[in-house]
């Protein structure tokens, strides 16, 4: 047990009035109990399943504050929650039921959009695909974009730092983020929307809550940048040779496209090859003669001939250099979102076929070619049979390198028996290669016990020490990130 949670008050059962107190803060109808409680008590794998005192849902920057002050003099820990979409549970309770869920979807308000900054402000329940939506209406572009886009919160976003399909053109979700409003373990308001572009004014304190998983305090809004809608924007399937090809491919459209380049996605074979068997309407091209196949996206400011004229140059350069063997370009809008659906689909073609291992890691571009090939090596010599669902953001280093049980073994067992072995054989290669375990699904609960192996240990201190300065009585998010 940390110092920080044995800090943290005892909640006691006989304190019939703390209910009754939040009832009287938020209104009855807004804080659940029994079954109304269950869909916020599972994580979205289906991997944890906790107990809490209650869901909370309030519906103001102010409620959020007045529950935490409740909460901090009743000794009972919060566990912030947005659209409950975290792979590693990270906004799941524990199962001794002694805090409470606070469910910021409520919270869902566009508040303003500033046409002259470029900026939107949104408060944190906002379902990213909402906030989209409200950017596009304006005539706009808010490029966060993810498969999960239509149920998680921005609020969640941001806590992860959430990363994407286009983090390569437009960066993770913190490069973003102008500015927030945080309510403290405390129970006070920090207002930083200004929107400021520059503001030097010491410690930034808008990037330390960013990514932190709610351990720090709760994000109740945000400031957002806006970027001008693209004039036109093409996608391109391309089967290539190899991962080496791959990378060469995105060296090469970087150097053509430049940031036009809005999308860059690798697939193995077998990933897409899950895709076709239990979503065969899909129709998927190109994959069943090649090892690899790429997505790209390109988002001209210019047209739609222009784009066209640079993409079809790029495929027949890489057709001349031997790093594609094969493309197609996507005639319309309906073509190019059924590629982007086939990309998409992977995650959900992983669940039909059963329980996998996965492994939401980074590492050098430079590095990926080999780190794929050692591990796949290396993995296939531990267990025989063994299936590997590589995909991922190639554009910025990030790989699902997922693990699938061979064909003849029970997907649960294999979970309850090779995930260790499993998660320290590519853990220790990312490690090899300078690489992170964790790219954009953040830590949670799930790699909670697994950190310490892999990140500095003078890193973990100030970590460490950020929490007790923040949160003495460690109540916020308890158990997630740090130990």
């Amino acid at each position: 047990m940390s110092a920080m949670t044995a800090s943290r008050p005892a909640y006691s059962p006989d304190n019939d009035d703390f209910l009754q107190q939040l009832q009287t803060l938020l209104g009855t109808s807004h804080v659940l109990t029994g079954d109304d409680a269950q869909p916020h008590l599972q994580d979205w794998r289906k991997r944890y399943c906790g107990q809490a005192l209650c869901v909370a849902r309030p519906g103001t920057a102010a409620e959020v504050a007045a529950v935490v002050r409740a909460c901090a003099a009743a000794g009972v820990a919060i566990v912030p929650q947005g659209g409950n979409t975290s792979l590693v549970g990270g906004a799941t309770p524990e199962a001794d039921g002694r805090n409470i869920v606070l469910s910021l979807q409520r919270m869902e308000r566009v508040r303003q959009i500033d046409v002259a900054n470029q900026t939107i402000t949104v408060e944190a329940g906002c379902i990213l695909q909402k906030l989209q939506q409200a950017a596009a209406e304006a005539g706009w572009l808010f490029p966060l974009s993810m498969g999960s886009e239509g149920s998680c919160t921005i609020g969640g976003n941001l806590g992860t730092n959430a990363g994407g399909t286009q983090v390569l053109r437009y960066g993770n979700t913190r490069e973003l983020c102008l500015g927030l409003e945080v309510v403290t373990p405390q129970g006070e308001v920090l207002d930083m929307l200004s929107g400021l572009r520059k503001d030097n004014t010491g410690y930034d304190l808008r990037d330390l809550y960013i990514g932190s998983e709610g351990t720090l305090g709760v994000i109740t809004a945000a400031t957002l940048k806006l970027y001008p809608q693209p004039k036109a924007q093409l996608t391109a399937w391309a089967a290539v040779p190899s991962v080496q090809a791959a990378v060469e491919l995105l060296n090469l459209a970087r150097a053509r496209l430049g940031a036009s380049l809005t999308g860059f996605e690798m697939m193995a074979q077998f990933a897409l090859e899950l895709v076709d068997r239990h979503f065969p309407q899909l129709r998927v091209p190109l994959y069943q003669d090649t090892p690899y196949c790429v997505l790209l996206e390109n988002s001209d400011q210019e047209s739609e001939e222009h784009a066209r004229t640079l993409f079809e140059s790029l495929l027949e350069s890489a057709m001349e250099q031997g790093c594609v063997t094969d493309a197609i370009v996507a005639e319309n809008l309906t073509q190019a979102q059924n590629l982007w659906h086939m990309r998409e689909s992977i995650s959900l073609a992983q669940a039909e076929e059963g329980l996998n291992i996965k492994h939401d890691i980074s590492l050098p571009i430079s590095a990926i070619a080999d780190f794929v090939a050692q591990t796949d090596a290396a993995l296939a010599a531990a267990i025989p049979g063994v299936r590997i669902v590589n995909f991922g953001h190639l554009g910025d280093g990030n790989l699902h390198y997922n693990v699938q049980a061979p064909v003849d073994v029970d997907p649960a067992l294999f979970l309850r028996e090779q995930e260790p072995a499993i998660n320290t054989l590519v853990f220790d290669a990312v490690q090899r290669f300078q690489g992170s375990i964790s790219a954009e699904h953040g830590i949670g609960q799930l790699k909670r016990d697994t950190l310490p192996d892999y990140k500095s240990a003078v890193a973990l201190q100030l970590m460490q020490a950020v929490k007790q300065a923040l949160d003495p009585q460690g109540i916020m998010n308890p158990g997630r990130v740090l130990r």
